[in-house]
């Protein structure tokens, strides 16, 4: 007998931010690095609130970032995990089974070269992880709740990980 397709657990998306907190060419150069990282044109995100001491601004730009789905997610998730020796946290996983780790220098990926003018930049890397069926929460005409039963849990999730990419939790 085979396991229900409909409980089996899949990486949804993979959202990758690089925050560097000012606007400008620092800004551009991460983001210059965040496309040829993904492949992805990425989108800028701006500050919620003015912060003197670092100089930010309300609505000024300060981060990048670029969501991943699909064979380009899972590639790139691959590749991340390469630059941290496919460890991650338990701490990393919250109750409704995403997780997230961060990358301290993105030449630390497999096939990326050290590029003087753009410099080094670090990133932050989010993992979605669902089941099929998770479409009813988002979709637009008769929108409904996911069931408790069909949520994915922290265990789910570490064990999907442990398994499914060769994770170790630490």
């Amino acid at each position: 007998m085979s396991e229900n397709a409909m409980r089996r657990l899949v990486v949804s998306k993979v959202v990758v931010n690089m925050a560097v907190g000012t606007s400008g060419e620092k800004l551009m150069k991460a983001a210059q690095i965040l496309e040829k990282l993904t492949g992805q044109k990425p989108s800028f995100r701006k500050a919620k609130r003015t912060i003197k001491d670092f100089g930010i601004r309300k609505g000024e730009n300060i981060a990048c970032i670029v969501t991943l789905r699909g064979e380009k997610a899972l590639d790139f998730l691959k590749r991340a995990l390469t630059a941290v020796d496919f460890k991650v946290k338990r701490s990393s996983f919250d109750p409704h089974g995403n997780f997230a780790f961060g990358v301290k220098e993105h030449i630390s990926l497999p096939g990326v070269k050290y590029d003087p003018e753009l410099g080094i930049h670090g990133f932050d890397v989010c993992v979605t992880v669902e089941r099929p069926g998770y479409r009813v929460e988002r979709r637009r005409r008769k929108r409904s709740k996911v069931g408790a039963s069909h949520r994915v849990t922290k265990t789910e999730a570490m064990e999907f990980v442990e398994k499914e990419l060769g994770v170790t939790l630490i």
